[in-house]
């Protein structure tokens, strides 16, 4: 009996990886947060498989479920939204799983902010303009930043910044973007991206909080920010360059 842990993509259900979708189809019993997974991905499973939703459960009851299935010789599917590695509240479960000696596996999912990217038709890093990507978010009620983690630190770097479960927050985010990016930065704001009511909202510091307050977003939209969001006028990467030598291409 095996626990896997698996990244069901931004929320697209032909966005869950192949490895990802066999292993639902395998899984006798199937845990899942349904608040944030299709009901789409589910169809991969069992027709008789259990599956139980997990958004109203606590750790112990989600423990409970897990080790019912262990002591029952059953594989579970425990599909978490995004990808595994950024707030899926996995790390937990594993420490739990190591200490009653249930094995588990864990299959990555499409993130959000890589749906976000797609939605918008941008690359987030661009020769000479962005090369690094922050993955950050604010304060929250479960989950309060570390004192050295903050978006002023962040943004005096200039990197592009993927702001999560921060727009609710909205204003106070662009106060302290402000000082660092100007107010003529790009912003994009991406509500569900690839569900079928997915939202894209354009704007710039200066003008991105009047434009949500007029189309509002709920607290799952992703924030971005920076230049690398419509720049057009940056140099074509080496990468491709006719007269750069790399080890694939012949002299």
């Amino acid at each position: 009996m095996t626990v896997h842990f698996i990244g069901a993509g931004p929320g697209a259900p032909d966005l869950i990886t192949v490895r990802g979708r066999d292993l639902v189809a395998r899984c006798p019993v199937c845990l899942y947060a349904g608040s944030l997974v299709p009901p789409e991905i589910l169809a991969y499973g069992p027709s008789e498989a259990r599956r139980v939703d997990t958004s109203a459960l606590s750790l112990d009851d989600i423990m409970a479920e897990m080790t019912a299935a262990h002591e029952a010789g059953l594989d579970v599917a425990r599909l978490h939204s995004g990808d595994l590695s950024i707030w899926s509240a996995m790390g937990e479960q594993i420490r739990r799983l190591e200490g009653l000696g249930i094995p588990y596996t864990v299959t990555p999912g499409v993130p959000a902010f890589a749906a976000a990217a797609a939605a918008l038709g941008r690359e987030l890093t661009l020769p000479g303009l962005g090369q690094s990507l922050v993955l950050t978010r604010t304060n929250g009620r479960a989950s309060p930043m570390p004192d050295r983690e903050t978006l002023a630190g962040f943004a005096a770097t200039g990197a592009t910044l993927a702001i999560h479960l921060s727009i609710h927050a909205l204003d106070s985010v662009v106060a302290e973007l402000l000082p660092h990016y100007g107010p003529t930065c790009p912003v994009a704001l991406v509500f569900r991206a690839s569900w079928p009511d997915e939202r894209l909202l354009r704007g710039t510091l200066a003008d991105i909080v009047e434009r949500w307050q007029a189309e509002p977003m709920d607290r799952t939209a992703l924030i971005l920010v920076g230049w690398t969001l419509t720049a057009e006028s940056f140099r074509d990467s080496a990468l491709y360059d006719a007269e750069y030598r790399r080890r694939f291409r012949g002299d």
